[in-house]
């Protein structure tokens, strides 16, 4: 069973074939919390997809937020957007390191936040890319400034208010994509927080659930449905996803899409919010 929107993704061997297009735009969106050990501009200089940028999720955050890369105001989105080379007619292809898990997922959602639909993730990321001996190269790319203008979208983001007021009105399903350990309070989120576990009446759906563990591609379309329904998922309800940060939860966000639920949002503060807050209930097991 094909997706319902396929255009969400691309496949490795389109993207190979289309490398040199006018009006492609790559961005190597890898992430990394501090505590890895890793960073995805040192990873993105030593090889990247031929032509890509760095997307940085934490340059394009709100700087005025100590809560990790919240969303940006639109002007500032628009202007580093535009330093990246990226204008309003350009098809956007984003990848990372993780399957979307290391914010390729965040960067797809970010782009349709602010009004631009023509973006796809690289199904399988740079794990799959490489395990097909597809090109790869170390060159810098410089691009020319261009104009993008941005339009927010607040119908696909949540703040913390409009999550508090769900608990009464229960009108959205909240999916939470972290594992079962941070999920029941088990295990230490990766970001600081006063408390552990999970919105009262969220869901765990984890994001690697959506994922096949031996390509890094997304399950069929039929398996992705399989997966919300036996979570008590009502596809034909809202939902909002939340995550540690605003991250994995995008993933979910994405494969609701595939199967014709376009209309995810994400709660941007997530866990790191929520946890933190000093009127927010938390479940634990």
């Amino acid at each position: 069973m094909s997706y319902a929107n396929p255009e969400a993704l691309v496949s490795t061997s389109w993207l190979a074939e289309r490398l040199t297009e006018p009006g492609l735009r790559i961005l190597d969106c890898t992430w990394h919390h501090v505590s890895t050990n890793l960073d995805g501009r040192t990873q993105y200089r030593g090889r990247h997809l031929p032509g890509s940028v760095h997307f940085d999720i934490d340059h394009f955050a709100d700087k005025s937020n100590p809560l990790p890369h919240m969303l940006p105001v639109q002007t500032d989105f628009a202007k580093k957007s535009g330093l990246l080379g990226i204008g309003n007619d350009d098809q956007i292809v984003v990848y990372d390191r993780l399957c979307g898990g290391s914010a390729a997922a965040r960067a797809w959602w970010m782009f349709r936040v602010f009004g631009h639909e023509k973006v796809a993730m690289l199904d399988g990321g740079y794990g799959k890319w490489t395990k097909e001996k597809l090109p790869t190269n170390m060159s810098p790319v410089r691009p020319e400034p261009r104009n993008f203008t941005a339009v927010f979208d607040p119908s696909l983001v949540r703040t913390l208010g409009e999550m508090q007021g769900n608990l009464a009105s229960n009108a959205e399903q909240v999916i939470d994509a972290r594992g079962p350990g941070k999920f029941n309070g088990t295990q230490e989120d990766l970001f600081p927080t006063k408390k552990l576990g999970h919105i009262p009446n969220a869901i765990n759906v984890p994001w690697g659930d959506l994922i096949d563990s031996e390509s890094g591609a997304f399950i069929a379309s039929n398996a992705l449905a399989a997966r919300f329904k036996a979570a008590g998922i009502d596809l034909q309800r809202p939902i909002v996803s939340t995550c540690g940060s605003g991250i994995t939860s995008c993933v979910v966000a994405l494969g609701l899409y595939l199967i014709g639920h376009k209309t995810a949002a994400i709660y941007d503060g997530s866990w790191a919010e929520w946890g933190l807050a000093e009127d927010t209930p938390a479940v634990a097991a």
